[in-house]
């Protein structure tokens, strides 16, 4: 029931922030003034949020304030599924969202989460640019969606345990904490572990009473969340890296002057790539403090661990999408 409240609240809200709709008409011109509201589950701190508010005063910069861009974290508009159908119907709004999500408009864009999809940072940004990636935008529009840029990286995940794991045989047998997804779950299985299903709020209760072995995550959700107090090791596997894309309204879009849109484009791959700077300067910055607090980080010889998870695009049906990853990347 409580639950039941808040969400009518948060509908409320956001029926209150839409009211007036998305653009405004003043001065003796009567420019066009778009409101644009841009949600994340992420705190405000987070380099993500971080990286939305520059997004905002860069639209407002670079359109005379013609643009203007509200930033909501901590899901202060309602969760991710929620916003992304206000977008679908119309409303100025946008979400940060996990990349894999958008599967449910263009399948293919699955293929994101999938266990080494790009074997670096840098290859995973060169491949929006290609011409595969423009032709799934293409068809998301189709859906009533528009990315901006599916370059809002999170960082890579690891394997956090209390067994010291040097190579793909430690992790046999281990019931380590992933995504619900099925491209998760078929990943751990290949890696010879038993992916368990538990929310993230009880990972760090998971590891403590033995419920789970493991956990993989990236660091920032391992810093944040304080899980080097109940393990020992970090092995550096990087078998995914996590990507976000900022999606809004194509039909809101489509009411901005030819002019905006490119504008918005730019300034959201542009606030994208400054806001996976920060990311991996967080990510350092953690680790150190993490290994200052005694959790011991472990070079792993990646090799056995994507030779044993190219099964898993074969179970899914990728073999020959990661194919024509790979040559648009040259990797």
């Amino acid at each position: 029931m409580k639950k039941s409240v808040l969400t009518a609240a948060a509908i409320c809200m956001a029926a209150a922030l839409f009211a007036g709709g998305s653009k405004d008409t003043k001065g003796a011109e009567k420019q066009e003034t778009y409101r644009l509201n841009l949600s994340t589950v992420l705190t405000d701190t987070d380099p993500i949020s971080v990286g939305l508010n520059k997004l905002a005063e860069d639209v407002l910069k670079d359109t005379n304030g013609n643009v203007q861009i509200t930033v909501y974290p901590s899901s202060l508009l309602g969760d991710t599924a929620d916003v992304l159908e206000q977008a679908k119907s119309g409303a100025n709004v946008g979400v940060i969202i996990d990349t894999g999500m958008l599967a449910d408009y263009v399948p293919d864009m699955a293929i994101y989460a999938g266990p080494y999809v790009f074997n670096s940072v840098k290859n995973a940004r060169k491949f929006i640019e290609t011409d595969m990636f423009k032709k799934w935008d293409s068809e998301l529009a189709t859906h009533g969606l528009r990315d901006l840029g599916c370059n809002w990286y999170q960082g890579a995940r690891n394997f956090l345990t209390n067994k010291k794991v040097e190579k793909i045989e430690d992790l046999k047998g281990l019931r380590v904490r992933t995504m619900g997804s099925t491209v998760a779950q078929e990943s751990m299985k290949a890696l010879g572990t038993t992916p368990t299903s538990l929310p993230w709020s009880e990972a760090y209760s998971g590891l403590q009473s033995k419920v789970i072995d493991s956990v993989e995550a990236q660091t920032t959700a391992v810093y944040g969340s304080s899980l080097f107090e109940v393990t020992k090791y970090l092995a550096k596997t990087e078998h995914f890296l996590l990507y976000t894309g900022l999606v809004i309204s194509e039909k809101w879009f489509q009411t901005l002057p030819d002019e905006y849109k490119k504008i918005l484009i730019a300034d959201s791959v542009k606030a994208g790539d400054y806001a996976t700077e920060l990311t991996l300067q967080k990510e350092k910055e953690f680790n150190a403090d993490m290994a200052k607090k005694g959790l011991i980080f472990v070079d792993v010889d990646k090799k056995p661990f994507i030779e044993a998870t190219a099964a898993v695009y074969e179970k899914m049906g990728w073999t020959e999408i990661k194919k024509q990853i790979d040559k648009a990347v040259g990797q």
